[in-house]
């Protein structure tokens, strides 16, 4: 853990992760109270979010089952949903003769509707086996469809250095930033995902 104080950051406080450590930035004004409860806040919140956009396998079964009710009819029914790490360059894979659906793990930690963009394409499999037109009008009921694909489409061709993104595509070089509103006590201090202070707050 980390604590960064500075005099150019005014009215936000940021955390996000810088390889093993979690940098907490706050402005230089702050009591050690304030440091304390704002830390507390913030570390909190970033485990909260990470948790959300990182979801179990028993998650992702459930998420599968929504979006299937909801876009599909429920005609989509996976005998098996979990995240793997030998997709190679796939976002995902489906094996329709016995239902199971295995999503990259590289899609993790990505914004939920780009989850769900990927969940749908691999339930989608479940109806139409191919790429044909079928596949495609179906998959289209989604509303996301080509905000996700374009998205991906984006991650696919980042530079190395880009590996997370935010939850409006922009590269963070690796680190999970947090972007949080807070209507606290402390009457201007909202939180924000800027995690450096080349611009004064």
């Amino acid at each position: 853990m980390e604590v960064r104080r500075s005099r150019n950051r005014v009215r936000t406080v940021t955390a996000f992760r810088e390889g093993d450590r979690t940098v907490v930035a706050i402005p230089a004004r702050f009591t050690r109270a304030q440091e304390r409860e704002w830390v507390r806040r913030m570390v909190t919140r970033l485990a909260t979010q990470e948790q959300r956009r990182r979801p179990s396998d028993d998650e992702l079964v459930t998420r599968a089952a929504e979006l299937s009710a909801r876009y599909l009819g429920g005609r989509a029914k996976p005998s098996s949903v979990t995240w793997s790490s030998n997709q190679g360059r796939r976002w995902g894979s489906c094996t329709s003769i016995d239902g199971t659906i295995r999503i990259s793990d590289r899609v993790r930690g990505m914004p939920a509707w780009v989850l769900d963009y990927v969940l749908m394409h691999e339930l989608t499999h479940l109806i139409h086996a191919g790429h044909g037109p079928e596949f495609w009008a179906t998959l289209a009921v989604y509303p996301r469809t080509e905000r996700a694909r374009g998205f991906l489409e984006g991650v696919a061709f980042a530079p190395q250095g880009a590996s997370e993104l935010d939850d409006e595509g922009v590269a963070s070089d690796g680190r999970d930033d947090v972007v949080i509103v807070s209507d606290g006590p402390d009457d201007d201090v909202i939180a924000s995902d800027e995690p450096d202070d080349s611009v004064g707050r």
